[in-house]
């Protein structure tokens, strides 16, 4: 059950692209909890995938490589902290729970997998670090770089620097 969860199922063992394609399922799953329960909940989903990712890849690098391709929890767990912005605007300003605009979801998906597989910075810190906790963070970083990105894009297309 656990190489399962870790693994998105199948999407892990997919032949291209599994993190890709782990995120891009983490996206209809996030809009699923913001309707659901807002923002509240995907946080706290947030954290528990963090929790059962950290708690999966200990167990499953134990005696394998430190992040092996197939385990693609965390970037559920890094999709997820990178849709925040949107999720927390549209429940702080109390709009329908089924309004979730393209140019949000779309903009974290992007600025995540940009900064996941580029690792800059303090993402590629947490990447070298090669410990089931790293797994986690480095993707958790990533999603809160591409969070603030997209935080920063929705202030500036609602005039909020102007």
């Amino acid at each position: 059950m656990i190489r399962q969860i870790a693994s998105l199922g199948p999407i892990g063992h997919a032949p291209v692209a599994p993190g890709t394609l782990a995120s891009a399922a983490a996206i209809p799953l996030a809009y699923g909890l913001h309707i659901l329960g807002g923002f509240p909940l995907l946080l706290i989903a947030t954290g528990g995938v963090a929790f059962l990712g950290w708690h999966a890849t200990r167990v499953l690098t134990a005696d394998g490589p430190a992040d092996p391709s197939w385990i693609v929890i965390d970037e559920v767990a890094g999709q997820w902290v990178a849709l925040w912005p949107l999720s927390a605007g549209l429940w702080a300003v109390g709009a329908s729970p089924t309004l979730f605009p393209w140019p949000g979801w779309v903009g974290a998906f992007v600025l995540f997998r940009l900064f996941d597989i580029l690792k800059p910075g303090p993402v590629g810190w947490a990447d070298r670090k090669g410990t089931p906790g790293a797994v986690m963070l480095d993707d958790l970083i990533a999603g809160a770089l591409a969070a603030l990105c997209v935080a920063a894009a929705a202030a500036f297309a609602h005039g909020l620097f102007l």
